[in-house]
């Protein structure tokens, strides 16, 4: 194989991977994107060449960033520097499992070193959900969320169920033609048959069990009435800076009046619909939550469910995000907050964004890089980086509902989200404000994610974006209603309640933690029969 047909060869899977990646929906794709890479890897490995390893890595890297600049390239409208680190981060780490497999090759026979492939991305995937600069937006199960219908088991698997997935169909289909192509010529018909028989069931058997579960599948019928506004204030202009924050709540409340009826339980308002100052040591006497207050007291039963940005004041340094005043007093954290504001109610319930945007809403491990905090932009008004808490909120209605407040980046983490379930939730409410990437691939991307968190947990989710898509989604991973972009509009519709655990819910990503020792294992395997020899 030619150096230019190598880098066609890269190019190629790069191709492939983008075409499967939503907004497209071209998903089965990525059944075969990895095989160019893994050709490209046999003929380095069969030419003996001691730069093979070094040449690998930096195919894989061409593939994997040529692929997060064509489905995430619209980042750079939000944060340009975060751009760049996410797209060379995101090459590298995606390379790492093709090193480990190149190398294990040496020491182990191919079958073997092609599970610790599948195993290392797995692991990949997982290490990228759980350290400061985790960024899961490209994990191979996403893939599949504009064909919901086809990964139904995914209330069993997770995502990471999809990944192991693809991973497996790349691997049987590059075995297939490498036996192929080293068969004799007299091969019959039925031989390729029975050698084509693994590849075959690993891909369709998935597909008929998914679409049985999507046509059994009946909602418990336990129905809640809910207004979703989406106000569309510009983030740029408007939303900090130039129009008011009565002036934006007073819109959100007409659009919430114009289809609010007696009996409408939930009115769910974007991420940071609440601005001007928001300070949680006394949240009953702030004027912008008494404007809400006095709303929502024309609804005998209604709440409403709002993104905030919110201000907590101390007297001495509590946190490690406190922050000091510019007058050199102590303290306050700044948070992006959910808030929950019942009628005829003084209590208002608090929620604290968790899972923050790596270098925008936060500064990834402070300790080696407060230095950088200042260059820390939060896509909500304040520099710096914002507290969090340590574990998800549910907020409960005086007539027992529960909900889960998810707030934007969170709505990617599909364990993270079944701690919520774990905790009562009987629906999810997802607030965001997709605006800032513009009119991109990013804000469909984003809300086709959350139709995996709706199969995963089993539960219908409303999601309010304040600009972008607004949307119904029911247990099945179905849009009912949704918004267009670029238009201040509410929806009014009913979601069924649920309160059924399904098998991923209590055990979240086991196969990623799995995958994470087995290859841990193997590696320490490797490095000890290295070191022998």
């Amino acid at each position: 194989m030619k150096k230019n047909t190598r880098f066609f060869y890269a190019a190629g899977s790069a191709l492939l991977l983008w075409l499967a990646w939503p907004p497209f929906v071209f998903a089965p794709l990525l059944f075969i994107a990895f095989v160019p890479l893994l050709m490209i890897e046999d003929e380095l490995f069969m030419a003996n060449d001691p730069k093979s390893s070094r040449k690998l890595f930096g195919y894989t890297f061409l593939t994997f960033a040529i692929w997060n600049i064509a489905d995430t390239w619209w980042i750079w409208n939000a944060a340009a520097i975060g751009m760049i680190m996410a797209f060379l981060l995101n090459a590298f780490l995606m390379s790492l499992p093709f090193f480990i497999y190149h190398k294990s090759r040496r020491y182990l026979h191919q079958s073997y070193a092609l599970m610790l492939l599948v195993a290392s991305w797995l692991a990949y995937e997982y290490f990228h959900l759980h350290w400061d600069l985790s960024w899961p937006w490209m994990n191979l199960g996403n893939g599949f969320a504009k064909m919901p219908s086809i990964v139904q088991w995914y209330e069993y698997t997770g995502v990471f169920g999809g990944s192991l997935w693809v991973l497996a169909v790349n691997v049987l289909l590059y075995r297939l033609i490498r036996r192929f192509a080293q068969a004799p010529a007299g091969i019959s018909a039925r031989q390729r048959l029975y050698a084509a028989l693994p590849l075959f069931t690993t891909l369709v058997i998935p597909v008929i069990i998914s679409l049985g579960i999507y046509s059994d599948y009946e909602e418990p019928f336990n129905p809640s009435i809910n207004v979703i506004v989406q106000p569309n204030i510009d983030p740029y202009n408007e939303k900090f800076d130039e129009l008011p924050a009565e002036i934006q709540i007073r819109r959100m409340i007409h659009l919430s009046d114009s289809l609010g009826q007696k009996n409408t339980e939930f009115f769910l308002w974007p991420e940071t619909a609440l601005q001007g100052g928001i300070f949680e040591n006394d949240l009953s006497r702030d004027y912008h939550v008494s404007l809400v207050r006095n709303f929502i007291t024309r609804y005998k039963n209604g709440n409403v469910l709002t993104g905030a940005s919110t201000y907590r004041q101390y007297d001495k340094k509590e946190t490690p995000t406190a922050r000091v005043y510019s007058n050199g007093q102590c303290c306050y954290d700044a948070y992006n907050t959910a808030l929950f504001i019942e009628s005829f109610s003084p209590e208002v319930q608090v929620y604290h964004k968790s899972k923050l945007v790596p270098g925008v809403e936060q500064m990834p491990y402070p300790g080696l890089f407060r230095f950088l905090e200042p260059l820390a932009v939060n896509l909500g008004g304040t520099s710096g980086s914002l507290g969090k808490q340590a574990e998800p909120t549910v907020f409960h209605t005086r007539s027992g509902i529960a909900v889960a407040p998810v707030i934007c980046y969170e709505s990617i983490y599909g364990e993270y989200l079944t701690e919520y379930v774990r905790k009562g939730a009987q629906f999810i409410a997802i607030v965001t404000n997709d605006g800032w990437w513009g009119n991109t691939p990013g804000y469909m991307q984003h809300a086709d994610y959350a139709r995996l968190r709706a199969i995963e947990t089993r539960r219908s989710i409303a999601r309010s974006a304040n600009t972008g898509i607004s949307c119904f989604i029911n247990q099945r991973g179905d849009i009912t209603a949704q918004t267009s972009w670029w238009t201040a509009t509410a929806i009014k519709g009913e979601i069924n309640l649920n309160d059924r655990l399904t098998f991923y819910s209590i055990y979240g990503d086991y196969i990623g933690k799995a995958a994470s020792g087995l290859t841990l294992l193997a590696i320490l395997f490797l490095l000890v029969r290295s070191r022998r020899k």
